[in-house]
């Protein structure tokens, strides 16, 4: 299953209200390093059966974008029962992503 795509309207409940792990991709559709990384994301919503993976466009969520600071796409926010815990940005490997779940 592809990571799930996020807006201002669902982001609560899918993300603030969700019980356990969620990784957010914050990424834009004109930014290169983000094409590079979406096939990435889908793969790691694939295979993580225990956390949630969502996508957020950060043109069509502006608010959202600066509410968590983000500054540069892509950027990927860990948020353990709603609160972000962990962030990085930037093309990183796979292992560095899955790394940051633990």
């Amino acid at each position: 299953m592809a990571a799930l795509h996020l807006s201002a309207e669902n982001f609560k409940q899918e993300v603030l209200e969700a019980k356990g792990k969620v990784l957010v991709d914050f990424f834009a559709t004109w930014c290169g390093p983000c094409r590079m990384m979406s096939p990435i994301v889908d793969q790691l919503a694939d295979e993580l059966a225990d956390v949630k993976v969502c996508k957020v466009d950060i043109d069509q969520a502006e608010a959202l974008a600066t509410e968590y600071g983000v500054e540069v796409v892509p950027t990927f926010i860990v948020f353990e029962n709603g609160e972000a815990v962990k962030s990085v940005s930037g093309v990183m490997p796979k292992p560095v992503i899955l790394d940051m779940l633990k």
